[in-house]
């Protein structure tokens, strides 16, 4: 029997926060510090990870986690990635 979470499709997604420059915009305040937490095979698995970062942060209101889709950036279907 195959197991059915190995045989999906990955779908890459990134997970980064940090202190923003203006809680109303999506402008960090210094790139460097940018908190990367991890990539992801799956939304489901993102949005855990998200989810726990920014329960960590609640107490800093400038401080905000994203969920990147690099599946959207990364498709092997168009040809659209490009790799160095």
């Amino acid at each position: 029997m195959s197991d059915p979470v190995a045989s999906q499709q990955q779908l890459l997604h990134l997970v980064i926060g940090g202190e923003l420059k203006n809680v109303t915009g999506v402008e960090f305040e210094d790139l460097s510090q940018i908190d990367f937490v991890g990539a992801f095979p799956n939304y489901k698995a993102a949005y855990d990870a998200w989810k726990s970062a920014a329960q960590r942060t609640v107490d800093s209101a400038e401080t905000r986690y994203f969920i990147l889709h690099a599946h959207k950036l990364l498709d092997p279907e168009t040809g659209a990635h490009h790799s160095v």
